[in-house]
């Protein structure tokens, strides 16, 4: 028995945002993995257009120190 995957829809174009504000933490982590890794297309399932945009927003989220660039690493 073959299990049908459904396809994923984009966040931002299902919510009609037209640009993905850096300042905006809370959204900006909700995409990034523990290690403060962001996640791929193809995991997310945000178009492209909105990819490059966060990965832009994260970025300069960043440099900002807004969020961390890696997470506590503990052993």
């Amino acid at each position: 028995m073959i299990k049908m995957k459904r396809k994923r829809v984009c966040h931002f174009c299902e919510t009609g945002t037209v640009y993905i504000d850096f300042k905006d933490e809370r959204k900006l982590l909700r995409f990034l993995t523990e290690q403060g890794k962001i996640i791929p297309r193809h995991t997310s399932g945000t178009c492209a257009k909105h990819q490059r945009q966060l990965a832009r927003a994260v970025k300069r989220a960043r440099h900002l120190a807004l969020i961390p660039f890696v997470a506590d690493f503990t052993r």
